[in-house]
């Protein structure tokens, strides 16, 4: 024992175990060569130690010589090294996040401390590096000041992750419509609000009038908001909803529990509030002889079963142009959706002015490219384009409360490069009682444990 001691002790030995260790993270795992600049710093730690002789022995004869200087030095150290070692975890392993609305519910309620692995996709390096630690894009104690620059800017590059996004995974990332931001009304969603305005005023006057009452800036992509939903399809998948029922490739999604819709139940006579609560429902609306209800198939079944119930029926949405990509004449709904085919990385599209719509947002905003139209034809970068082919990998994302979620089927495909990272399991939720699918093999470890 004593001789491994002595060689974890020996200064080529711990010189040799820091570049390993820093070269197959900083180097190996992110790809900049430019990380190897590190390594003389390391030798010089272990080693030649330049940089204590000259320069940090006269900072350690100031503690011995002032008891005041080594407790602010002290504190400072150690505030400097907490910050670096969780900036270091936020950006490569994990990330704890609050579920703050209901729209993946049952499988994760409002109040929810998640926990989500970046390791599992990959992490991805931050667009802007330059960042108060800690907050996500506003300052503490402001409603508008940024609490990033954008005087770096990093490119896209995600590095290698256990395993690809699968089917039914649940996934936090930034919010593909989050590139534009109204200040003094930041949940609603620009683009909404731009047609809304659009459609009153007509289009110069609704943008003018737009501008005049908000004050509109945008985020890059690692300081949108963060969303979480279920990813429903992948790239090369075709997507399909019918009544509600989501169709992958021409098959029935895969069965997830607790998946909600929206139902109207007629009744003889009110329901009370303990039948309410007995039953789980969590959202409604309504007294008397009618309610607006948010309910599982299970549930549903046994509202049917009351003695004061008349009717129980899933409320379905008719065409609107509310869905994405928002045609001006109305389509499709939230509950009978596509086909649309889901983009993947390579793959080449047919552009014509049927299916324009569903592309244009990923060939301007999301791949970088000027789209224009005239006299009949399309225009990429100046040339004339009958067709497109994908930079990027795309998704679907859609919440277990179907008719109670901003997903997909309002703002469309979530890009490769908008991905954070897995939920893996909840680590402390408000209902004792829930239980989220991807936790079951902790609990068992945890069982295994006691």
């Amino acid at each position: 024992m004593g001789k491994i001691r002595d060689l974890l002790r020996n200064k080529w030995v711990g010189f040799t175990l820091a570049a390993l260790l820093y070269t197959l993270w900083f180097v190996v795992w992110t790809g900049n060569l430019w990380m190897l600049l590190g390594l003389p710093v390391i030798f010089d730690l272990y080693i030649t130690k330049f940089f204590y002789r000259y320069v940090w022995s006269h900072n350690v004869n100031m503690c011995h010589r002032s008891k005041v200087y080594k407790t602010v030095y002290e504190w400072v150290n150690a505030i400097i090294f907490a910050t670096v070692v969780a900036t270091l975890v936020h950006i490569f392993f994990f990330q704890m996040y609050v579920i703050p609305t209901s729209s993946m519910e049952r499988s994760l309620l409002v109040g929810d401390y998640l926990y989500v692995s970046k390791v599992t996709y990959g992490p991805q390096m931050p667009n802007t590096p330059l960042s108060f630690p800690f907050v996500h894009h506003t300052m503490p104690f402001s409603q508008t000041k940024k609490s990033f620059s954008e005087a770096i800017k990093w490119p896209y590059h995600r590095l290698k992750g256990l395993k690809p996004i699968r089917r039914n995974d649940v996934v936090v990332f930034n919010f593909p419509a989050g590139d534009t931001v109204l200040l003094e009304d930041p949940a609603s969603t620009y683009y909404d609000v731009v047609r809304d305005f659009e459609r009153s005023f007509g289009k110069e006057e609704g943008r003018k009038r737009l501008n005049q009452e908000y004050t509109i800036i945008s985020r890059p992509v690692d300081k949108r908001e963060n969303y979480i939903k279920r990813c429903i399809a992948i790239p090369g998948d075709s997507l399909e909803v019918r009544d509600g029922q989501a169709f992958i490739n021409g098959r029935p999604q895969e069965e997830v529990p607790g998946l909600q819709y929206s139902y109207v139940v007629q009744t003889s006579s009110p329901f009370t509030q303990y039948a309410i609560d007995n039953l789980g429902i969590r959202e409604y609306t309504g007294n008397g002889s009618g309610y607006f209800m948010t309910l599982t198939d299970e549930i549903a079944e046994k509202v049917k079963e009351l003695s004061n119930v008349i009717s129980v029926r899933r409320y379905i949405y008719t065409p609107n142009n509310g869905v994405f990509p928002q045609w001006d004449e109305a389509r499709w709904s939230q509950d009978n959706y596509g086909p649309i085919w889901i983009p993947q990385k390579g793959a080449t599209v047919q552009l014509t002015a049927e299916n324009l719509p569903l592309y244009r947002r990923i060939i301007e905003a999301y791949e970088g490219h000027k789209l224009e139209e005239r006299n009949g034809k399309i225009y990429i970068d100046g040339a004339e384009a009958t067709e497109y082919t994908f930079a990027m990998d795309y998704y679907w994302m859609m919440g277990d409360n179907r008719h109670n979620s901003a997903d997909s089927r309002f703002w469309g495909f979530v890009p490769e490069d908008h991905i954070v990272g897995k939920a893996s399991f909840v680590w402390l939720s408000l209902d004792a009682n829930k239980r989220f699918p991807a936790n079951i093999r902790w609990e068992r470890l945890f069982r295994k444990v006691k």
